[in-house]
């Protein structure tokens, strides 16, 4: 049993419910969005437009939990750690499984995460276990149909040394956001640092330290508030898919 298969099974046991972050480091990790078929096509419109926020990595048929390109043993109904629900655009209270919410028209969208390249980062000399935020900011997405809001990043407080190993490392992973959208003021592209989704409050900017900013695949859930669909399941933020597929293998 490799890494990745131990941790699931972990999680579907309900003994690991934390973040996956830190977890299978060389391993290909993924954020889930779950639709029905009926919006399937005009969020996969909006994830080919915004292919730096939401790179498609695997594609399920209706109905089909497993993810049979990623990891076939596995169930996306009950091996992610917590699940994010929307009902209309409204979100629900989170979930550890989704079983009982599991209809034969959903299709599974497996998008590439930034949590991918968090080893190679270590093995560059680039710290990935603190100083890190999911936020929103103000940069626009590109809409289709009725999905459309604002880029959501992944922010990291890197020391400059750090901030240009980490661009020459994370540019060789298109699949998992690729490099940063943005080094410095955080203003620029308004990022709301007050209110972070993720990685608890930001305390001021230590000296020698500068922001670095990476697409997040959190970003289809702010889509979600204005495309209302019925139904949209997705990872709680830092809690992605841990696939099969060994990360060395998707860098380019």
């Amino acid at each position: 049993m490799i890494e990745p298969q131990r941790i699931r099974a972990l999680i579907r046991r309900g003994e690991l419910t934390g973040s996956s972050r830190g977890l299978a480091l060389g391993y290909v990790q993924c954020n889930l969005v779950i639709l029905p078929r009926a919006r399937a096509y005009d969020f996969l419109v909006y994830c080919q437009r915004n292919q730096r926020a939401c790179p498609v990595m695997e594609i399920g048929d209706p109905g089909d939990p497993v993810p049979r390109r990623l990891a076939p043993g596995a169930d996306i109904r009950t091996d992610l750690a917590r699940y994010a629900i929307w009902l209309h655009g409204e979100r629900q209270p989170d979930r550890t499984e989704i079983g009982d919410l599991w209809r034969d028209d959903l299709v599974m969208v497996l998008i590439g995460s930034g949590i991918t390249f968090d080893g190679a980062l270590e093995r560059a000399g680039v710290p990935t276990d603190r100083h890190r935020w999911v936020v929103n900011t103000t940069l626009p997405t590109e809409p289709a149909g009725p999905f459309r809001g604002p880029l959501v990043a992944t922010m990291r407080w890197l020391t400059p040394a750090q901030a240009i190993r980490a661009v020459e490392v994370t540019s060789r992973f298109p699949h998992n956001h690729g490099p940063p959208i943005h080094i410095g003021d955080p203003a620029a592209i308004g990022a709301d640092l007050a209110n972070p989704l993720f990685g608890g409050p930001v305390p001021p900017l230590p000296a020698g330290f500068v922001p670095v900013f990476w697409a997040c695949g959190v970003t289809p859930q702010a889509a979600a508030e204005a495309a209302r669909p019925e139904l949209m399941i997705t990872h709680a933020p830092a809690h992605s898919f841990i696939t099969d597929l060994p990360a060395d293998a998707v860098m380019a």
